[in-house]
């Protein structure tokens, strides 16, 4: 049985801020995440409901889509089977034509030194500050004055630099390490490298966002978040999960390491090449490796860590860390649950588990090597 009647011939159509992401992993299921833009609220349907929902396009009416649907599964949707999928996308205002989703009802007067609507309680601890009242804009202005630096003929040679600069920081780590060792006991020096750190990582949410509305993601917030003593910048995309590609969702989460490290290249060009004093070159060359160490700190893969997004979009997945740590312990009890998990999963929760185990012993390792070279040097 197929839809039949004048609901065969309705043509549904999704509302334009609808976004419907990839395919993803999410335990032993795979589903697809759906976004309203305007509400902000989001939920998972599966691969058969996406296939439905995916052609509603306003072109398409159910009668046509339940062939496809039947072409590609086998089987037949009855009428009940289309109300119940219309009526939930009805009642979550995702069609156009029905109306929007109640608002919220409107929050109590916030308490003293509490943040607007919606935001946590701000105190002289913790608590966040929004810097601009529309991120979105300010951001394809940004993108309009760098984006250009996206371009292969600006981006390789950026990346080749960058790559040299590192191979130079792992040849003369011990001489870099020293230097470090020597930044610490120098104040002044000191709140300089660090001033310029805190730079580093302001420009490194920017980036994210730059590269985000590059492939054409918007930025939602750029603000401040503090958790005294640490002031941190941040800079939310809300539609990363939802860009066009998987590779252009790895290339917004990298994008922030990868400006932290083109922040390096000119005191990197000045420590090498410029005549200085015995300080100021050890301090350049404190913060080269600092903020080399910054920069690959945060592609390690743990949540929340922007390593942890680029593995996430490897792997396919969503709630990566909590699906793999789930799956490994279904193995190590030879619980026979995990060989219902697809084999996508069999292999990429085991790769995440074992990547993560080899990076935290580099981590390690390369802890204990700088120690030693500092206590022997």
């Amino acid at each position: 049985m197929s839809a039949s009647g004048a609901l065969a011939e309705y043509r549904p159509a999704l509302r334009p801020r609808v976004l419907l992401s990839d395919a993803l992993l999410d335990g032993a299921a795979t589903v697809h995440l759906i976004k309203d833009t305007d509400s902000g609220n989001s939920f998972k349907v599966g691969v058969k409901e996406h296939f439905l929902i995916a052609r509603m396009d306003g072109e398409r009416s159910l009668k046509e889509i339940g062939e496809e649907y039947a072409a590609r599964y086998g089987r037949r949707l009855a009428d009940a089977n289309w109300q119940q999928i219309l009526r939930m996308l009805g009642s979550r205002g995702l069609l156009a034509g029905a109306p929007a989703p109640a608002a919220p009802a409107p929050a109590a007067a916030p308490a003293a030194g509490a943040g607007p609507a919606g935001e946590p309680a701000r105190s002289l601890l913790r608590g966040t500050l929004r810097l601009v009242a529309d991120a979105d804009a300010t951001t394809a202005r940004l993108h309009r004055a760098v984006g250009f630096l996206l371009a292969p003929g600006w981006l390789i040679p950026l990346l080749a630099l960058v790559v040299a600069m590192e191979a130079v920081v792992v040849l003369r780590a011990g001489e870099l390490l020293l230097a470090v060792r020597d930044l610490f006991t120098n104040p002044v020096l000191l709140a300089g490298a660090a001033t310029l750190l805190w730079l580093s990582t302001a420009l490194h949410e920017l980036a994210h966002g730059v590269v985000a509305r590059h492939y054409g993601g918007r930025v939602a917030e750029i603000g401040l978040r503090w958790r005294l003593p640490v002031v941190i910048m941040y800079c939310t995309v809300d539609n990363y999960l939802y860009l066009g590609s998987r590779w252009r969702r790895i290339g917004t989460a990298v994008a922030g390491a990868v400006m932290n490290l083109v922040f390096l290249l000119p005191f990197c060009a000045l420590w090498l090449f410029a005549p200085l004093d015995d300080a100021t070159h050890d301090a350049l060359a404190g913060l080269l490796l600092l903020g080399s160490v910054q920069a690959f700190a945060m592609l390690v893969p743990f949540p929340p860590l922007d390593g942890y997004k680029i593995a996430s979009q490897l792997a396919g997945a969503t709630g990566l860390a909590a699906s793999a740590g789930t799956y490994l312990r279904l193995v190590v009890r030879r619980d026979p649950a995990a060989a219902g998990y697809p084999r996508r999963a069999r292999i990429a929760y085991p790769a995440y588990g074992l990547g993560s185990l080899l990076v935290l012993a580099a981590i390690v390792a390369a802890a204990v090597a700088a120690a030693h070279h500092l206590l022997t040097a």
